[in-house]
C-alpha cells in the first residue's frame, strides 16, 4: 500500500472489500486487531460495529503468529533500490513461505496465551 494508511483508506481499501466479505462468510467468526490508529479511528470503528469484535487492550502483548511471518520476512529482505524491486521481493518472500512454519506457529497458540497467562499478561518467552 502506498502512502499513509489513514482510517478512512484503511476501510474503504481493506475493510470493505477484503475484511467484511470474508467475515460475512464466516457466521461465527470473531475479528480483531491492534489499537493502531486507523484501526481505532471512528470511521473504522463504525464499520465494524456490525461485526463481533475482540478489544485490543492497552500494553497487551500480541499474540499474533503473524508477528514472527513478518520478521521472518524482514531478515530475508535484500536490499531493494526501489518501491517496485520491494514489492516484488515480498510478494516472491510471501508467496515462498514454509507453510511447515506457519503451521507451527498457529499450532504454538494454546502454549503462547498459556504463557502469557501464567506471565500475569507480561512478557514471554514467544
Amino acid at each position: 500500500m502506498c502512502g499513509t494508511l489513514t482510517g478512512q483508506r484503511y476501510v474503504d481499501d481493506i475493510l470493505r472489500p477484503h475484511v467484511g466479505p470474508f467475515l460475512n462468510g464466516l457466521p461465527r467468526a470473531i475479528f480483531q486487531q491492534d489499537n493502531a490508529r486507523p484501526h481505532t479511528a471512528r470511521v473504522a470503528q463504525g464499520f465494524l460495529r456490525h461485526f463481533q469484535t475482540l478489544p485490543w487492550l492497552a500494553r497487551s502483548p500480541d499474540l499474533s503468529p503473524v508477528e514472527h511471518v513478518w520478521d521472518q520476512l524482514k531478515r530475508q529482505m535484500p536490499s531493494r533500490h526501489s518501491v517496485h524491486d520491494l514489492e516484488l521481493a515480498v510478494q516472491d518472500l510471501w508467496a515462498h513461505l514454509p507453510q511447515d512454519n506457519i503451521r507451527c506457529l498457529i499450532n504454538s497458540i494454546p502454549d503462547r496465551v498459556a504463557a502469557c497467562i501464567a506471565a500475569g499478561g507480561g512478557p514471554t518467552r514467544y
